[in-house]
This record gives structure tokens, C-alpha cells and sequence, in this order.
């Protein structure tokens, strides 16, 4: 056993004898997120942007939004695609290169998350039937790691498309022309929320940070939208959650997503 695996057992050992105590290493209770910041706009150039901080995580989404080729199967609907990248800057254990595992899972959940909630109005981004849509592209980058990136990076690019301005294209010639002067709000249907509660020992911590995220046993995010329904599910570490534990986490998830839900709503509202 290394000296990193020594300590992180000492931390770990610490963590639970605070949660036996009904405490957690930042003295929030056990369903509480970290605070959250949300600033709209943080990107002027790009069509819609923001900058969340989740605790000490933070993250800056940018979206752009152009005419693109349909994919084959859905010629009637505009594209939606998430990114994920963390800079080297925001964690000691972070180097350059292609992204690992871990990252392609992180985009994958937060695409997933907007996707299936049906956020984007899909069906009304389309400029020529077969030929031509609207793609819409959130680029998450990640400038500091501190625990738990799925809901912060979700929440950043939720924030973003919320205050996104889709750009009106024409078909001339049969090519997507811009009509200058002409831009309208993303269509949207519902606002996603999603929540990442981790598993260490036999307790449920809503929003881990780095230390006790390093800790989990076992890990699940829930996205839900607006009306609560749930709509995505990931589940990760190499621990298991039973029956009644699946069944909490999933009312936490709507517990803590409205409030969440709440403040995205309000950053956008600030930011139009």
C-alpha cells in the first residue's frame, strides 16, 4: 500500500466518524448541496454562455449555434451535442492530452441529462427538412476541480442554453443563409436538474466535494425536470445501493433539483 492510499484510508476513516456524528468535513447537512454561483453571459462572443461555481468546483460552458447537415435518422430535428474538457489548471492529477474515461463519461451523463429531459424543442430547429438544421454545441471547460463535476457542469450548461439567442437561417440556393438582425430564445420545454449523491459506508451525501468524493464507495446522479419526473440515471464506484437507498436518492434528487431548478431560473432571468 503507497503512502497516497494510507492517506486517503485516514481520510476516508475521518469522514465516517464525522458522519456517525451526523457531520460532514464542510459542516453541511448530509442532503445539502454547496453554495452555488451562477453568472450568465460570462462569454460575450459566444451565442449563450455561463460561469457556475459549485463550492470550489467551476466550470465555464459556452454554447454555439450554427446551420448543420440533420443526422440520418432525424431529419426533422435540429442537433444538440455536449462537450467536456478540464484544463490542466484546475487539479494536480489533470494532464494534457486526449480525455480519459472518466471525462467521456462526464459529457456523456450531462448530454444525456438535457437530452432526454427534452429540454431543447428539437423539432422547431429545423431550416430544410433532410438538408439543413440548427446544431446546438455546449462546451463545457472546467477551470477548478473540487468534487462532484457532473452537477456543476450540468448546471453550467443548462444555465448557458437558457440564455443562448438562436441566430434565423434561410434556405437560398439551397443553402442555410443568416437573416441578419434575427434572433429568438433556444426552445425550451423544461429545465433538467441534475443530482449526484455519493455512497460512503452506509451514508447518502448529496453534492460530494473532492475529499469525500475521493472517499465514495459508490456514486449515482438523477437528473429530473421540471414536473419532477425523472429522465436520466447514472451510476458509477465500485459500491452498490440498494432497494430503499436507489428510492431516497431518487427523492432527493426532486428535493434538491427544485431548489437548484430555482436559482437557474432566476440567473436567467437576470441575465436577459
Amino acid at each position: 500500500m503507497t503512502s497516497i492510499s494510507v492517506i486517503d484510508e485516514l481520510k476516508k476513516s475521518q469522514i465516517i466518524e464525522l458522519l456517525e456524528q451526523g457531520k460532514r468535513v464542510d459542516g453541511r447537512a448530509l442532503d445539502e448541496s454547496r453554495k452555488l454561483i451562477i453568472e450568465i453571459n460570462a462569454i460575450p462572443k459566444a451565442n449563450g454562455s455561463a460561469r457556475v461555481r459549485l463550492g470550489d468546483s467551476e466550470v465555464v460552458c459556452g454554447v454555439k449555434i450554427q446551420p448543420d447537415r440533420p443526422f440520418p435518422d432525424m431529419g426533422d430535428k435540429g442537433i444538440f451535442i455536449c462537450t467536456a474538457e478540464l484544463l490542466p489548471l484546475s487539479h494536480p492529477s489533470v494532464e494534457t492530452g486526449p480525455p480519459g474515461p472518466d471525462v467521456i463519461e462526464l459529457a456523456r451523463v450531462v448530454d444525456r441529462g438535457i437530452r432526454e429531459s427534452h429540454m431543447i424543442d428539437l423539432s422547431q430547429l429545423v431550416i430544410a427538412k433532410n438538408k439543413s438544421v440548427v446544431g446546438i454545441f455546449a462546451d463545457n471547460v472546467v477551470v477548478d476541480y473540487d468534487g462532484n463535476l457532473f452537477d456543476t457542469c450540468a448546471y453550467a450548461a443548462t444555465a448557458a442554453i437558457l440564455s443562448s439567442k438562436t441566430p434565423k437561417w434561410e434556405m437560398k440556393d439551397d443553402v442555410p443563409t443568416l437573416v441578419e438582425g434575427s434572433e429568438s430564445p433556444v426552445p425550451i420545454t423544461t429545465i433538467p436538474v441534475s443530482v449526484t449523491m455519493g455512497k460512503i459506508g452506509n451514508y447518502i451525501l448529496v453534492d460530494p466535494n473532492g475529499d469525500e468524493w475521493d472517499s465514495m464507495d459508490a456514486r449515482i446522479t438523477i437528473t429530473t425536470d421540471s414536473n419532477g419526473n425523472i429522465c436520466a440515471l447514472q451510476k458509477g464506484g465500485i459500491g452498490g445501493f440498494s432497494f430503499d437507498e436507489v428510492i431516497k436518492c431518487g427523492e432527493l434528487s426532486v428535493k434538491v433539483g427544485s431548489k437548484i431548478r430555482e436559482k437557474l431560473k432566476q440567473a436567467a432571468k437576470g441575465g436577459q
